[in-house]
């Protein structure tokens, strides 16, 4: 299909509808185009007939759309033949590191977790033997779903015609740059880039972050220089590979998808004792009532002394109530020194046996039962992976009631074997109006599988209790309603943290 047959309206594939040309760079256009079927916005490259790297770029789409990290830029169709070719892949939104950048460099903690983010995708990209080669500030966004996404890899490098002996150290250098801009505003290149000043010189090489911006911390001035200033190096080795900057940045706090809100009535005490929230919510109902002072009230003559002297008896009234109150709890709460060999309560050592601890679980799975029986599974144990970063998703649907084609789609886990369920806490996105249910049972059929706690408008962290013990194998966090997110509508699950007191 040459370039004058490709305008706004036309449809590729019978159903991707092309809208707004982006922009153009020698014979390869893309374009922000609409996927008619399931009503979302897509990217699409299409090609004139003198553009030269067709085949490459069709061959390394298809190679990355296997790759199944969120923080990687999804391809979902790229097609090659005499009528058209092209490349469909995810519309992304929200902010490039270039915009965040537009006034001023960013907090040191947050451009090194971006960076940190972008290292550990990229790592995984690399595993699959596919490379990015081309990074720079407009690859990198910061979403309105609150993740990080790493625009263009393998597909990039293709358009561009670029290839390289040394892909791992390449890409090490490019996340290098990514984070000396980030620390300083600048660009550690010979030219601008993206609007962003080149780096300051001093002796023909590139300063340092430290030198350039107050406040870089010392070990992120180390980063960088290992990563893409051999110069400054003195001795020190160079991160080689993405996979060693991830490792480098590992102890970085990553930018959080949404603000961590805490449940203020938890059924059970956290699995985390420096959390205190139970602690917290025990000690607000448990403490004793201490009834307020009677306002004092300044009168003359004998009713200043009537006052004092009824004051003095509710004083004495109140201490001998406490104390008689006291002394008949203290006498219900006596036991022998010995416990009794029979029929004695057994509340105190089930109360201890039932404190919830966190239960990891063995497998988990996108579960849809009532489509084509599976909803992105290849994604569900990124929610089970103690990382907030990483997220499990639905499909995209047209409706908050996922366009009226079920019933419901949701994330199943296998705990390995029949247990108890205290709670279940479920990081969802912050974007308002998901219904969540939590079922559990012995088989992961839906009919098997019973519903224990409902939340409605759902959104942040979410505890679902269940109303009354609960017990199985498996447990079902099911979304009947999903949020509005970009145009769309699809639940996100950051993280699940399941409480149990103990095996069935």
């Amino acid at each position: 299909m040459s370039t004058s047959a490709v305008e706004p309206g036309t449809r590729l594939a019978e159903r991707f509808r092309l809208e707004d040309r982006v922009s153009e760079s020698d014979g390869a256009t893309l374009w922000k185009a609409i996927d008619e079927i399931l009503a979302r916005p897509v990217a699409v490259h299409t090609f004139g007939p003198d553009f030269p790297r067709v085949h490459e770029v069709v061959t390394a789409a298809r190679a990355a759309s296997r790759l199944t990290d969120p923080r990687l830029t999804q391809v979902f169709d790229a097609a090659e033949d005499d009528k058209a070719a092209y490349v469909v892949s995810e519309w992304v939104t929200g902010e490039s590191l270039t915009d965040l950048l537009s006034s001023g460099p960013l907090e040191p903690e947050r451009a090194a977790g971006l960076v940190a983010e972008a290292a550990e995708a990229l790592a995984h990209a690399h595993e699959a033997q596919l490379y990015h080669l081309c990074l720079r500030p407009s690859h990198l966004v910061w979403t309105t779903g609150n993740t990080v996404k790493v625009l263009g890899v393998a597909v990039d490098a293709a358009l561009s015609g670029l290839t390289t002996d040394q892909p791992a150290l390449d890409d090490a250098e490019g996340l290098g740059r990514l984070l000396y801009a980030g620390l300083t505003g600048h660009w550690p290149g010979d030219e601008e880039e993206g609007g962003l000043p080149a780096a300051p010189m001093t002796d023909g090489h590139f300063c340092t972050p430290r030198q350039v911006t107050a406040g870089v911390p010392s070990y992120l001035d180390t980063v960088t220089v290992r990563a893409c200033l051999p110069e400054s190096r003195r001795g020190q080795g160079a991160l080689a590979s993405p996979s060693d900057l991830a490792e480098a940045l590992s102890g970085v706090a990553r930018p959080m998808p949404i603000p961590i809100a805490y449940p203020s009535t938890p059924a059970v005490a956290s699995a985390s004792q420096t959390e205190g929230l139970d602690l917290v919510h025990r000690q607000q109902h448990t403490a004793p009532h201490v009834p307020p002072a009677p306002p004092h009230r300044p009168s003359g003559g004998g009713g200043g002394t009537l006052n004092r002297v009824l004051m003095t008896l509710v004083v004495l009234l109140v201490i001998a109530a406490v104390g008689v109150g006291a002394w008949t709890i203290g006498r219900s709460l006596g036991s022998p020194t010995k416990p009794e060999a029979s029929g004695s309560s057994p509340s105190t050592s089930t109360s201890a046996s039932a404190e919830a601890q966190v239960v990891k679980p063995k497998k988990a799975q996108g579960f849809d039962p009532l489509g084509d029986k599976d909803e992105k599974s290849e994604m569900a144990d990124l929610a089970i992976d103690g990382k907030p970063s990483t997220l499990w998703k639905t499909e995209s649907y047209t409706s908050a009631t996922l366009g009226n084609l079920k019933e419901g789609v949701g994330l199943l886990l296998d705990m390995g074997k029949s247990m108890q369920i205290s709670d279940v806490v479920a990081t969802l996105s912050d974007a308002s109006g998901a219904t969540v249910e939590l079922k559990v049972g012995d088989s992961p059929e839906l009919s098997a599988l019973k519903t224990v706690a409902t939340e409605k408008n759902a959104a942040g962290k979410t505890t679902l209790t269940p109303d009354q013990p609960a017990t199985g194998q498996y447990v079902l966090i099911w979304f009947t309603r999903v949020p509005a997110d970009a145009g769309n509508f699809h639940g996100t699950i950051y993280e699940v943290v399941v409480h149990s007191p103990g095996s069935a």
